[in-house]
């Protein structure tokens, strides 16, 4: 029986995540929360910042508002000062009391786990909703498409896509739903320690027999001289 193309893809994709587990077996959500709130609050934050300068903002944020409603009553002012170092913290600060808000008056202060619920919150899309309602909840209702899970996807020719919402389409087509959740990070920690955007590490990546990019960004350019052939002149005495 001939595979179809789709199913060929299909089990190259579970080759990739199989590897991928074994090779990260402790990735997992990077931004440090204890409560679905905290996760919420975190990937708002994350916008355009380092999950390492979320996780150093969180803890003072959180220890004074510990819940929403408390936040939802926070001077903006002391929101905007707390979280100025994770950039654009106006709008950051504004979505959060807004969202806190919402929070407080549709849904009794508790962070809802649906993605339509989610997503009708200020400042939250689907990319938002999907790492709350996979991290927080244990729901894989998608998959989280950061810069790192695009530019892997397109690499190892899981989409052809740029825009998020295309590249996860084409990846929920080809991953078992028990692994959505689990791929972004899984494709994220690869990201970062091996397929790197500007140099990847192709030579000892442990993906490369399975990457129809690997040869192109693992091979070394050739001077054109001796690509040519064109022997090299041999300098005078003088110059050795």
């Amino acid at each position: 029986m001939i595979s179809t193309p789709l199913e060929k893809k299909k089990a190259r994709a579970a080759e990739i995540v199989a590897i991928l587990k074994a090779t990260y077996p402790d990735a997992h959500c990077a931004l440090a929360h204890h409560s679905p709130l905290e996760l919420l609050i975190a990937t708002i934050l994350s916008a355009q910042c380092t999950d390492d300068r979320v996780n150093q903002v969180t803890p003072k944020l959180f220890a004074a508002y510990p819940d929403a409603a408390a936040l939802a009553k926070a001077d903006i002012a002391d929101i905007e000062e707390i979280i100025r170092s994770t950039g654009f913290f106006r709008a950051k600060a504004r979505s959060i009391l807004t969202t806190a808000g919402y929070l407080v008056d549709r849904h009794g202060g508790k962070v809802p786990s649906t993605m339509h619920e989610l997503t009708a919150l200020k400042g939250v899309g689907r990319k938002t909703a999907n790492v709350v309602l996979g991290n927080a909840f244990g729901i894989d209702e998608g998959i989280v498409v950061d810069t790192h899970v695009g530019r892997l996807s397109r690499r190892l020719g899981l989409s052809r896509h740029s825009d998020p919402v295309k590249v996860e389409k084409d990846l929920m087509k080809l991953i078992d739903r028990t692994d959505w959740t689990l791929i972004s990070h899984l494709l994220i920690f690869h990201g970062r320690r091996r397929c790197m955007a500007r140099k990847p590490d192709c030579a000892n990546c442990e993906l490369k027999h399975l990457c129809p990019s690997a040869e192109s960004f693992g091979s070394k350019p050739v001077r054109i001289r001796l690509a040519t052939g064109m022997p090299r002149r041999r300098k005078p005495d003088s110059q050795r």
